[in-house]
């Protein structure tokens, strides 16, 4: 399986939208075992958990096999291209690439919607909680949008070309950390406005309308507790604007910054926008450039 990594939030639509890339992509391997129970074996060298509870792909075949009579189980080889903590959905490839995978060995036994619901189990283990705005993409492919979690209800969003410039500072923040930033509670003023602009983003999207995709990457809530955590935020966002990019916002909890961009010329610009910008720190990065995933999670044969 090659299983994508994946920008949630995307500016506005914090956990509820969030769209799949084309890479960098985890690699799995998962095979059908004679004992009910999930072995991990890690092929890189984050030093992942392999006790399979404390490792997302474990934790969300283990709720997989819940649902499932016989006695058997799953062997996962899982060689992450993913930095954990990079804000680019490391935790929800491996969660969505190992239900998507296992679900292969068994016929498509399972449905999208009921995979997202076991991947979202892995997810718990990475960040305290059940959310779905990055194993939707993951498992859907290209945009969606989680309507609900409980009842899960997810929409997958038709949307127009595009291309995304993501820089990955190496400095790590903690999804549960970046969690426990976020405002306890928000003006009404300021919930109008980033109810406003979902609403316009997800019509943006639909229509094809760049201009209205632009003004609608706005965030009125997570990003400004949170943009102190990454240095040179503010510049790499107004510098790549001017380069041409539509715009764009932090990745996820962080530290990745991404950009979407109408044409690849304009992510090409943009990236080296961000190259030049980060050249002059003492901070290690990693750009990435990618067109939006329509298939999501992609079976290898």
């Amino acid at each position: 399986m090659s299983s994508p990594a994946s920008v949630a939030n995307v500016v506005c639509g914090f956990d509820c939208l969030g769209f799949a890339l084309s890479e960098p992509c985890d690699e799995m391997i998962i095979r059908l075992i004679e004992k009910k129970t999930v072995r991990i074996i890690n092929r890189d060298d984050f030093n992942l958990p392999t006790e399979p509870k404390l490792n997302v792909a474990g934790a969300s075949l283990l709720s997989m096999l819940q649902q499932i009579e016989g006695n058997f189980g799953f062997e996962v080889e899982i060689t992450k291209h993913i930095k954990p903590g990079s804000g680019i959905g490391s935790s929800s490839a491996s969660a969505a690439g190992a239900v998507v995978a296992a679900n292969e060995l068994l016929n498509l036994r399972f449905s999208k919607l009921e995979l997202v619901e076991f991947a979202m189990d892995g997810e718990k283990v990475a960040s305290g909680e059940r959310h779905a705005d990055n194993v939707a993409p993951c498992i859907f492919g290209g945009f969606t949008l989680v309507r609900s979690v409980n009842p899960l209800d997810i929409i997958a969003l038709d949307f127009p070309p595009m291309f995304v410039t993501i820089i990955h500072p190496q400095i790590e923040i903690k999804t549960s950390e970046a969690r426990k930033m976020l405002p306890s509670r928000v003006s009404l003023k300021d919930a109008i406005r980033q109810w406003s602009n979902v609403g316009a983003l997800v019509s943006g999207l639909q229509k094809g309308d760049y201009k209205l995709i632009s003004r609608s990457l706005e965030d009125f809530i997570v990003e400004p507790v949170r943009k102190s955590l990454i240095p040179k935020f503010e510049r790499i966002i107004n510098e790549s604007v001017k380069a041409g990019a539509l715009g764009g916002g932090i990745s996820g909890s962080g530290p990745s910054i991404f950009m979407l961009s109408q044409t690849l010329k304009t992510a090409q610009e943009v990236e080296n926008v961000m190259r030049d910008i980060y050249s002059k720190t003492a901070i290690d990065f990693n750009i990435y450039q990618s067109e939006i995933n329509a298939e999501g999670v992609k079976v290898i044969q």
